[in-house]
């Protein structure tokens, strides 16, 4: 069996920045076993896979390691092949998922996911954390899946240099770490080595507690962002309730096949 396959990097204008996402659309769902196979053989941080329907499209993600229930950049990455390589020529697309409705839109050379808020809540920094990251945060969240800890300056997250083994001794996907931004309204970084990601490049997921945080610290529900990963990558986000958009552009890398049994 053959199937197409993209590579594109994601919140970015240009190649090799951003994050790279692989991209397979499907005519049905293979074996999840087969799609967790087929992500660790791409080695990407996530491997998105659609299904096309009379209507709405189904959407998973995968890292090299688990099956995931929201993925920002693997998103935006499919919905790019489906407006320009797919030629879809409709304004929105809208994807099934396992965080429900999502929505894609075009917005000139932006795209704009429509993603749920997270919902979070403090707590106590647990101690592998800390000691992971090597810097004790100013203030500590935990959302729905992942840490957030917030520090006093960009420099701070910057130049963190991560313990991976001991932050992936904690119970969660993941933790962001962040900062007010000196060109941005605020900056990040995401370990995530429970999930086979140490650090991710650019994550639109993170961005659902990322924005609401900031929104509420700085008083105003329209943020440009920053991810400071060796890659790098620029955001757009606008908090509306409980939901957030997040905006970004995408470059193709890759068209090719897969060939399975």
């Amino acid at each position: 069996m053959k199937l197409s396959y993209y590579q594109v990097d994601a919140f970015t204008d240009r190649l090799f920045s951003g994050n790279p996402a692989g991209v397979c659309p499907l005519r049905e769902w293979l074996p999840a076993e087969t799609m967790q196979k087929i992500a660790l053989e791409n080695n990407q941080a996530e491997t998105a896979f659609y299904v096309s329907g009379p209507g709405r499209r189904a959407l998973r993600w995968f890292t090299p390691a688990v099956e995931v229930d929201l993925c920002g950049h693997a998103t935006l990455a499919a919905a790019h092949v489906i407006f320009n390589i797919e030629g879809f020529s409709g304004p929105q697309i809208e994807f099934d998922s396992r965080s429900g409705l999502l929505a894609v839109r075009r917005d000139g050379e932006r795209l704009t996911l429509d993603f749920p808020a997270d919902v979070f809540a403090p707590v106590e920094a647990p101690e592998l954390l800390v000691r992971g990251l090597g810097a004790s945060p100013a203030e500590a969240y935990k959302g729905k899946t992942d840490y957030l800890f917030v520090y006093d300056t960009e420099e701070a997250v910057a130049r963190m240099k991560p313990d991976f083994g001991l932050i992936g001794g904690v119970s969660a996907r993941g933790v962001i770490v962040t900062a007010r931004g000196r060109e941005t309204d605020f900056v990040s970084r995401f370990f995530a080595p429970q999930a086979g990601i140490n650090e991710d490049p650019v994550t639109g997921s993170a961005h659902t507690t990322l924005a609401p945080y900031w929104a509420g610290i700085l008083g105003k529900t329209d943020l440009t962002a920053a991810q400071l990963s060796r890659r790098g990558g620029r955001l757009w986000c606008r908090c509306a309730g409980d939901r957030v958009e997040i905006s970004g552009q995408a470059r193709a890398y890759l068209r090719g096949e897969i060939e399975i049994p």
